[in-house]
Formats: C-alpha cells, sequence, structure tokens
C-alpha cells in the first residue's frame, strides 16, 4: 500500500514536534543544516554588500596590505584551531567596515566575518585581535547564529523547510539578519563556549591566549561596549573562565605583536 505525501508529511511532523517537545532551549536543537548556514552566509553578505551607506566596506583592492594582515591573522587561527569542526566546510572571508564611530565586529553563518574600524584602531595588540577573530570564528564553527533562529523562528520554520511551501525562506531570513547581526546577543551557553575554543584556538598559536581576557577588561571601560560583551554572562564571569582554560591547557604565554598590530592599524583610512 502506498503513503500519499500528505500523509508523510503528516507523519514526520508529528514526530518532530514530539521530539521537540521534550527538548529544552539548551538542549541546542538547530533547524538548520550546515548547507544552509553556508547559503545563508552567502546571502547576508550580499545583502551587507549591497548597503554601503549602512556598512561603507573598505575596498580589498585599494587595501591590500590591510587584507593581507588580516588574512595572515585568519590563516594563523586557521591552523592552530584543531577542534574547529568545519574548517574546510566554511568561506571564512574577512571585510573591514570602515566606521571608526562603531566598535564591534560580528560574523555571519559560514564564516563570513566583519571588522569595524573603530574596533580594530582601538586594541592595542594583535593578540587581542587574534583573540576577537577566534571568539566570532566559534559562533560561526559552531553554528550559533542558527542556533538562535530555531529559537526565534521555530516549528513554524520546519514546517516551511519540510513543506517546501516558501522557496525563498532562506533568502527573507538572510535580508532581517543582515541588518541585525551586529546587534545579535547570543545565549549565556553560546558566549562560554565562544570564549572557551577562542583560548583553545589561540592557545598551538604563536599568540598570547590569555589576551582574550585583556581585550574584555579593555572593552569594559568603553562607553558603547559591543554587543558580545552582553550582561549574559558577567564579564567577570568571563574573565574567570578565560583564566581557568588558559591555565588547564598549560598557563604558557604567546607573543602579543605589538609592532606588527601597529603596522596594521597605520595603513588604515
Amino acid at each position: 500500500m502506498k503513503t500519499s505525501g500528505r500523509y508523510y508529511y503528516g507523519l514526520m511532523l508529528f514526530i518532530v514536534v514530539i521530539f521537540l517537545s521534550g527538548c529544552s532551549k539548551s538542549d541546542n536543537i538547530n533547524l538548520f543544516s550546515v548547507s544552509d548556514d553556508i547559503d545563508l552566509g552567502i546571502q547576508v553578505d550580499a545583502e551587507i554588500r549591497s548597503n554601503p551607506q549602512e556598512f561603507p566596506i573598505l575596498d580589498s583592492t585599494q587595501n591590500v596590505t590591510a587584507y593581507a594582515h588580516l588574512y595572515r591573522i585568519r590563516n594563523t587561527i586557521l591552523a592552530s584551531a584543531t577542534e574547529m569542526n568545519n574548517k574546510e566546510t566554511f568561506a571564512w572571508r574577512c571585510t573591514i567596515i570602515d566606521n571608526d564611530t562603531v566598535i564591534n565586529a560580528f560574523c555571519a553563518p559560514g564564516g563570513y566575518m566583519y571588522f569595524y574600524t573603530g574596533l580594530i584602531k582601538l586594541l592595542n595588540n594583535e593578540a587581542e585581535f587574534a583573540g576577537v577573530m577566534a571568539h566570532e570564528m566559534v559562533h560561526a564553527d559552531r553554528r550559533h547564529t542558527t542556533d538562535q533562529l530555531t529559537i526565534t523562528y521555530g516549528l513554524d520554520l520546519l514546517v516551511q523547510l519540510l513543506l517546501g511551501n516558501n522557496p525563498n525562506e532562506l533568502g527573507q531570513i538572510a535580508a532581517s539578519l543582515a541588518g541585525n547581526l551586529g546587534l545579535l546577543a547570543y545565549s549565556r551557553s553560546n558566549e562560554y563556549v565562544a570564549d572557551k575554543y577562542a583560548v583553545r584556538y589561540l592557545y598551538p598559536s604563536e599568540y598570547d591566549a590569555a589576551s582574550l581576557r585583556d581585550f574584555f577588561i579593555l572593552m569594559e571601560n568603553q562607553p558603547s561596549p559591543p554587543v558580545f560583551l552582553s550582561t549574559h554572562p558577567s564579564p567577570e564571569d568571563r574573565l574567570e573562565k578565560i583564566d581557568e582554560e588558559f591555565l588547564a591547557l598549560g598557563g604558557v604565554h604567546g607573543e602579543l605583536f605589538e609592532a606588527r598590530y601597529g603596522e596594521f592599524k597605520s595603513v588604515l583610512p
């Protein structure tokens, strides 16, 4: 006896609803696939690049030296991040947003990273900046943005994806996400994970992995700290856990590369 398509999808939805009803948000259920993350990141990046008024991107062809510094740091992290799940899968594309008044960085699904000149110019050394980049890479690699989108869209999204009723669903989400990604507040557990694995990514590298805590201390003293210093978790908790992870790995300090970072800042407009 053949089963109708309607019956099949109805059964699938019933099973998923029963499954989700037994899970809490802390169980990290993500309704997006890794391919969805990649597609969503491509579309978010296109949305951002189509809006130069809000996102004045520094042209990579006219600022070759600045981007060379950026990608050198990225490559160093990728080489040392042995616990990364999507190292070869995600794009890990770097973009500088030319706005000195904004102290922020964010990463879209699929590894599309954005750094404001306001943040780059404020930091003291390359190890601090590497800590920021590693932190954002963890959010992308652990797929924290689509975790949050799953919570936001919930079962409605699952119905659309299963039934294929709205083929433009990801495009609509990307358009909405592009203007708000820099304001996205991750969960407490997401932030702890990003801090923990940022230290782990950096520790085998030439950088001083403990500089991530120096970055947080610096940011606490800013009049308008970035969203990733939200009240959950508190900065004090984060500093303590960063120290614990650093010491658990051996507690050996690396290099800060102050002069090299000064060269990076000097070539920015």
